[in-house]
């Protein structure tokens, strides 16, 4: 089991002492290695609140996450630190790349506060390799302003995988981009799933592409339901 979460809450408390905001009421989640899932729900639903407490990037109000056996509310910042940038992969809607940077720079920065030791050519070479498979091998050089939405979040993706991640987090990773691009996002995610053997967990408003995923969870009520998708 790579990922666990066990009755996990969220509530946040309001600053003018009104009434406190539940947002998870209890959720579970067993996940295995290279798994694949999509969690739906309606906007507010606390989707990416989810999602952030999965990539340690908030904590839960109460409950459990194990990661690979761990309990990461155990860990201190410096090791939830090392999981983020070794073991986790992140995909948000916005690519967040940096625009002085080359596509291939902002591939590896991921990589810069790893050992020295895995700060190699074989390193790049990884990177240049992801980004041929993602079929951006005539942009390795360009910069974010020079290249589409779409591809943008690809290069994104190959960022979020260059560690060799256990676990892909990608929330609402299609929002941003039109129909035909954000299908084809998808499938690239899918596969990429596939061929390097990471978890995916895929947040997104679209049924058309949670069906594509071969499990669908639904977040209503600040639980995590399964659900049998009617495009299937």
């Amino acid at each position: 089991m790579l990922l666990e979460l066990k009755q996990v809450q969220k509530t946040y408390v309001a600053p003018d002492g009104a009434d406190p905001v539940s947002v998870l009421a209890g959720v579970n989640l067993m996940l295995s290695a290279g798994e694949a899932v999509a969690i739906i729900g309606p906007s507010g639903s606390g989707k990416s609140t989810l999602l952030n407490i999965m990539g340690t990037l908030d904590q839960p109000t109460a409950g459990q996450v194990l990661l690979a056996g761990r309990d990461l509310a155990a860990l201190p910042e410096n090791e939830l630190a090392a999981i983020r940038n070794r073991q986790i992969g992140f995909v948000f809607q916005q690519h967040h790349l940096l625009p002085q940077c080359t596509i291939l720079e902002n591939v590896l920065l991921p990589t810069l506060t790893a050992p020295a030791k895995l700060q190699t050519e074989a390193t790049r070479q990884r990177a240049t390799r992801l980004l041929v498979r993602v079929g951006l091998q005539a942009r390795l050089t360009h910069r974010p302003g020079q290249l589409s939405g779409g591809e943008c979040q690809r290069v994104a993706v190959v960022r979020a995988l260059i560690n060799h991640p256990k676990l892909l987090l990608a929330d609402e990773p299609t929002g941003s981009l039109d129909h035909a691009t954000a299908v084809n996002l998808g499938q690239l995610l899918l596969e990429l799933n596939r061929e390097e053997g990471v978890a995916l967990v895929l947040v997104t408003h679209s049924r058309e592409l949670a069906a594509r995923l071969p499990r669908i969870l639904e977040l209503r009520n600040g639980k995590l339901l399964e659900t049998a998708d009617e495009h299937r």
